[in-house]
Formats: structure tokens, sequence, C-alpha cells
């Protein structure tokens, strides 16, 4: 695109490689403490071979995603497996998921039977972790005798399929807490599918960061021994900010938003005139009568990062009031520090800002 060919210093994500280590390493270790691998999970930062560079020989069991391009790039760095593809597969993508990654994730007989005939054709074993819906209705089987009938037929009848575990998701789609109680349920399960294929499985995988909160409270089941973790590692707001644990210990500043203001007035608080719809075809009920304020508008937009509520100034005093697609509106009246024209506001953030700011065609990157 023309706008990579500018050269533009703003807006711009800037990375702290080292602070990304430092968490991935506390996590790692943590979690090592309750007998517990955790796999790294890069799509979050959409798999940026800068940032990938830093789970090398890091202690993770691995790399995962969503994504295959991630994957494949993992390898081309030289960073070990397994690789793991964390989203259930297209049938269309097959060939491609034998070929880049080891495990993946599984919910389907029939995808199951093609990832069979394409291993075969390309002579390559694959991993397969059975997933488990334990009430966020998203992937995994809701039938449990389903799922142990295709867990024994996976080890007995699949020559090329390796049957690695079984797994669960939580809290991505339905709002559904991890609890010892709901993860207990898969550790029962594992149980009846070793007792059906008469050996242990390798890996129960009880979900993602949103599991940690029970590895901090010491309340994580036993027989749980694997997790998915991205958020925790690299943004590391979520565990604090929704979940009430506590994590002095970890960077909450890997990814930095530098954003520079373009407009600076004194405004009503409250819109002036009839109010119907935003540019995204939302009403919105949030405007306050707070009387005249001062206001900024910064160069950066939904655009670039989507959720605005989930932008952290660091300037104290700073409000973030909402944006449109290239605008970002801000009332800076209480601004701690000075803010002036071409002035550059700085903004911590949660998981979704991070996917898209990492995605966006429109972001400088300066990595440290």
């Amino acid at each position: 695109m023309q706008e990579n060919q500018l050269q533009k210093q703003y807006p711009r994500l800037v990375v702290d490689l080292k602070k990304l280590r430092h968490n991935i390493d506390e996590i790692v270790d943590r979690c090592a403490g309750c007998g517990i691998a955790a796999t790294g999970v890069v799509k979050g930062f959409n798999g940026l071979p800068e940032i990938l560079s830093v789970y090398k020989d890091c202690g993770t069991l691995g790399i995962a995603s969503s994504r295959l391009e991630h994957l494949e790039q993992a390898g081309k760095l030289g960073l070990k497996g397994p690789f793991l593809s964390i989203r259930i597969p297209m049938l269309s993508e097959i060939p491609d998921l034998v070929r880049i990654a080891d495990w993946s994730l599984e919910s389907e007989r029939i995808v199951l039977e093609a990832i069979e005939d394409e291993c075969r054709r390309q002579k390559r074993r694959h991993g397969a972790i059975l997933m488990v819906d334990l009430g966020d209705l998203r992937e995994g089987f809701w039938n449990k005798e389903e799922l142990l009938a295709l867990a024994e037929e996976t080890e007995r009848k699949f020559e090329w399929i390796d049957l690695i575990g079984i797994g669960t998701n939580l809290n991505c789609y339905g709002s559904i807490a991890p609890t010892a109680e709901n993860l207990q349920q898969l550790v029962d399960l594992a149980r009846q599918v070793e007792i059906r294929i008469g050996r242990k499985l390798q890996i129960v995988s009880g979900g993602s960061t949103t599991s940690l909160p029970l590895v901090y409270k010491g309340a994580m089941p036993r027989g749980i021994n694997h997790l998915r973790i991205g958020e925790a590692m690299q943004t590391a707001a979520d565990l604090e900010a929704f979940w009430g644990v506590s994590t002095p210990e970890l960077h909450k500043d890997v990814f930095t938003l530098q954003a520079e203001i373009v407009e600076l007035k004194d405004k009503p608080s409250y819109p002036v005139g009839e109010i119907r719809v935003d540019g995204f075809g939302k009403t919105e009920s949030k405007y306050v009568d707070r009387g005249i304020r001062r206001r900024a508008i910064a160069a950066v937009g939904r655009l670039d990062f989507s959720f605005c509520s989930q932008l952290l100034p660091v300037n104290s005093g700073i409000e973030v009031l909402g944006a449109s697609s290239d605008h970002l509106i801000l009332d800076v009246e209480e601004a701690k520090n000075e803010i002036k024209m071409g002035s550059i506001v700085e903004f911590r953030m949660y998981y979704g800002p991070m996917l898209y700011l990492t995605n966006s065609g429109y972001i400088s990157l300066v990595y440290k």
C-alpha cells in the first residue's frame, strides 16, 4: 500500500522485547510449578517475526496460533515445536495443516478422516487434541459419549493420527469462567478416555489465559497439565482488570501506542443536536454533560485498534471518550502533563487493541 512507503513517525506501536521475554519466563515458571506446560500463543500480535523471535528457546511447549501462517513463520525462524493450530481446521486447509502444524484442536470426525488421508499422502504424522464444550458454546463435543467414541476410534483405527489429549476453551464466546468445578469435568473425561484407550493421555489442556487465575490461587484441578497462553505474556492486563489477580511481577507495557495530537479545543461535553447513530450504526448513551471541557483529538482511530475503551492512557488525567475510524477523542481537562498541539500521547492496552494494531498497515512499529 502507498501508505507503507510514507516516512511517517506516528501513530506508532512501541514493543519492548525484553519485557515480553520477562513475562514469558514468569508465566512458564509459574505454570511449571503447578505441573503445567504452557504453549505460547502468538496470534495476538499477528505472528510478527521480530516479536515471534523472542519465543525462541523460552521454555514454552512449542508455539500456537489460529493462523497457519504464524506457525510456518515460527518454523522458518528456527523456533521449536510442537506447533499447535488452535482454530479447528477448515477442510480446505488440511494439506497446509498437515504440512505446517504438528498438533491441532479437533471437534469433527470428518476432519480427522481428511487429516488421516492427507497424512498418508505426505507421510507425516499429526497429533490431535479433541475439544470438549463445557458450556461456553464455542468449539468442542457437547455429547460426551460422542467424544469418548471418537477418541477410541482415533486411537484404534487412524494409522497416521496420534491422540495427544483432550482440551477445552472457556470465556471466549459465552463468557463462562474457568472454575475448579468445570475443569474437574475435563479431568474426569480425560480419565474416561484413558480407560477406553488403555493408556495415559499426554495433554489435558485446560484453556488459555483466563484459566491462569486458578494457577495463581492454587485451585487448578490436579490432572490439568497444559494451558495455551497468549495475553498474559503479552499485554498482561486482563488478569488484574477482569479477574482480580495481582500480577506485579508482569510488565503491563510491553506494547505502547503513541499518537499525535492534531486538535486541541474547549468544547461542550454533550453533543449538540438530534442524536441518531454514530459512524458504525450505533446509538451511544455514554455522553455525560459536564459543561465545557478541554478536548483533544489524536490521529489514530478504530481502523487501527477497534476497541478505544481498552486503551489505557499513560498520562494520568486523560480520559478516552470515544473514537471514529481515524480520530481518537480525549478529555484532557485534568491531564497531569501539559497537552499541546503536536504532543505525543501514550497508551497501554488490553488484548483487543494489540490484536488490531499489530495488523494495521497504518501503524509504525518500533522495537526495543
